[in-house]
């Protein structure tokens, strides 16, 4: 039966969010000019074959201005649309934001913290980009503020991680949130379906893997082909090597993953939405998140379905 005390049939982090801070909370992003080791020769380059940052990044967000200036221009572009959001995140978005020295990090940490409004941080980073002093750091920040540490997982397969160029593996994902966990400190996750080579049966998998992890949060990303990235270049030799989800087929295979993923996990995201000017496929038309998202619950209440349905 669906748990009634619920008012929704998923553990949603927004709702979490206004629960925590007594508000709607807006997460505003912010490009401090971070790069990552895959990219600047440490352990490779070209970056995550899938990636391109640009597709994400808000208009107002580069870096070439300061953090604070980003900051305003970024609650202004949010302004509109999230009428009731007085408090923010500070959302360290593109590459891996904690790749730099302890210095550089309290900087960038310390310029956001002190803007008005803003009420904690979210670092999205990569598992191999965290040690026990970045940890020690974000521990002592945590005492006075929010925080989160976003972990790009994208795969729980070392084979997909080595096809799309990550440059760590999966136990390295493994170590690092449970370290993050144990400190105290909030542990979000991004996960990639339809990465080429992982049928649906491994990706409904990762469902039980990830629950056995002391993560607090994940994000949901349906794979789309950028334009001027590695994998273009492999789909449009072969495409037949890739199963790309439409619309219709996503909304019920992420419903059946939310069905096996543990109801203690909160979810953030379903899916992804990027500028049709970058994108080569999949076409979803020009639907936003919010309607996707309206979609995936109008469904789960026809197939009665909920988070952690069929969790064991």
């Amino acid at each position: 039966m669906y748990p009634r005390d619920h008012n929704r049939r998923f553990n949603s982090f927004t709702d979490h969010l206004r629960s925590y801070f007594g508000e709607r909370i807006q997460k505003v992003a912010v490009d401090a000019g971070f790069t990552c080791p895959n990219r600047d020769g440490t352990l490779g380059t070209g970056g995550c074959t899938y990636c391109d940052n640009d597709a994400f990044n808000p208009s107002y967000c580069r870096p070439e201005k300061s953090i604070a200036q980003q900051l305003s221009e970024g609650i202004a572009f949010h302004a509109s649309r999230y009428r009731r959001a007085s408090h923010y995140l500070a959302y360290f978005q593109p590459f891996s934001n904690t790749y730099a020295s302890i210095g550089k990090l309290e900087q960038v940490y310390s310029e956001a913290l002190s803007f008005p409004g803003i009420v904690g941080i979210v670092a999205g980073t990569r598992p191999d980009c965290v040690d026990d002093d970045k940890l020690a750091l974000l521990r002592e920040i945590a005492k006075r503020h929010y925080v989160m540490v976003e972990y790009g997982i994208e795969s729980c397969y070392n084979e997909t991680l080595q096809r799309i160029n990550r440059g760590h593996t999966f136990e390295q994902t493994v170590e690092t949130i449970r370290r993050t966990a144990a400190l105290g400190i909030p542990a979000g996750g991004h996960l990639i379906f339809g990465l080429p080579g992982e049928t649906r049966e491994q990706m409904l998998g990762e469902a039980a893997i990830l629950s056995q992890l002391p993560l607090q949060m994940i994000k949901f990303h349906q794979l789309q082909i950028f334009r001027n990235t590695a994998m273009v270049r492999d789909y449009e030799q072969y495409p037949a090597g890739f199963h790309l989800f439409d619309l219709e087929e996503y909304i019920d295979f992420v419903i059946d993953f939310t069905e096996r993923l543990s109801p203690a996990i909160m979810i953030e995201r379903f899916a992804s939405e990027a500028p049709p000017r970058f994108l080569v496929a999949p076409d979803w038309g020009k639907i936003r998140y919010d309607e996707v998202l309206r979609r995936i619950e109008r469904r789960m209440e026809e197939r009665e379905s909920f988070q952690g349905k069929d969790f064991e």
